[in-house]
């Protein structure tokens, strides 16, 4: 059987996105401004404004916009700080956004 594919249909792509875990306390966040000092101010999912730092390990590989969607740990003993640990490619965040999960 030959099946003609139509030009203008392209397949949907099938990307894996990793969620945030709530056993770990990783919260979804959207990048607010830049601060410098390899500081950035993040609006977290759960309505909280946090001040959280680039560890060294993704400061060296990726670069941070405002408006990227990023996953973060809050300080265990200082809510309003968190680092960052992992960041959304556009495509991965327009997912979470169609299936539900940024509610900003």
């Amino acid at each position: 059987m030959n099946r003609q594919i139509n030009s203008n249909q392209q397949p949907e792509e099938f990307t894996r996105v990793r969620l945030p875990q709530k056993s770990a306390n990783e919260i979804l966040g959207t990048v607010e401004s830049l601060l410098g000092a390899n500081k950035i101010r993040v609006r977290c999912i759960d309505g909280v404004v946090r001040v959280t730092r680039i560890p060294g390990k993704i400061k060296k590989r990726i670069w941070i916009r405002e408006g990227d969607v990023i996953i973060i740990v809050p300080w265990s003993f200082q809510n309003e700080k968190a680092d960052i640990i992992w960041k959304y490619t556009p495509p991965q965040a327009n997912w979470l956004e169609r299936k539900g999960f940024l509610k900003i």
